[in-house]
């Protein structure tokens, strides 16, 4: 127990600097992927916030793992975050977990319905998943022999459709590592979309019940 509260403890402290950092990585893998053009010292600086943003989120990983007191047990129990630290372009994903981290600071004010808290992060995790899954398609797609994504609008366009599941398939990856990208985001908007199709059918269900109820006795 007293392991659960000092991890909860960092989680909270933690929760808004590692917010930042995924932010910054997240802004400049973009400057690395479209400023090509920029000059040598703004790409130097750039690589050099992306590794110390990817070194906290690995100093954050392994501070939780020692505080978990679960051991080598706690790769598999927490294989997201495990993905993540060897795949950091997710970590920008987590930010949605700031709300939380501020709500735990002010337990006194008012939070949102649960429905309203899954359609929100539902559709964060989907803006920055999607943007990251662009940038990482056009890094890799748009100088591949036979690519028919070649600029970054290619890309996002290509992100929208696959996250939403419609897929086109006007603009398609060539190279191994564009189609599992492709076959992440396809899986990840799948369970996106679930979860607010899910959580929105359970907001009208609660409001159709609180009408029935209302209208119950008069209509006696």
């Amino acid at each position: 127990m007293d392991d659960d509260n000092r991890t909860a403890r960092w989680e909270r402290r933690a929760g808004t600097p590692l917010a930042v950092a995924s932010l910054l990585f997240l802004a400049s893998y973009a400057v690395g992927v479209l400023g090509e053009d920029l000059p040598g010292p703004v790409r130097d600086l750039s690589r050099a916030v992306l590794y110390g943003s990817w070194a906290l989120f690995i100093v954050d990983y392994a501070v939780r793992w020692r505080l978990s007191g679960e051991g080598p047990g706690f790769v598999h129990r927490h294989w997201l975050d495990s993905v993540v630290v060897v795949l950091p372009l997710l970590r920008p994903v987590r930010i949605v977990r700031v709300y939380d981290a501020m709500q735990a600071r002010r337990p006194g004010e008012p939070r949102m319905t649960l429905q309203a808290r899954v359609m929100l992060y539902a559709g964060l995790s989907s803006s920055l998943l999607g943007l990251s899954a662009a940038l990482a398609e056009y890094h890799y797609e748009h100088n591949a022999p036979g690519a028919s994504i070649r600029t970054f609008g290619d890309a996002l366009w290509w992100s929208v459709a696959t996250l939403s599941t419609v897929g086109y398939g006007d603009v398609v990856p060539v190279t191994v590592i564009g189609r599992l990208i492709a076959v992440v985001l396809m899986g990840c908007g799948l369970a996106l979309l679930g979860a607010v199709t899910g959580s929105f059918s359970s907001y009208l269900m609660q409001r159709f019940a609180r009408a029935g109820d209302d209208l119950g006795p008069r209509g006696k």
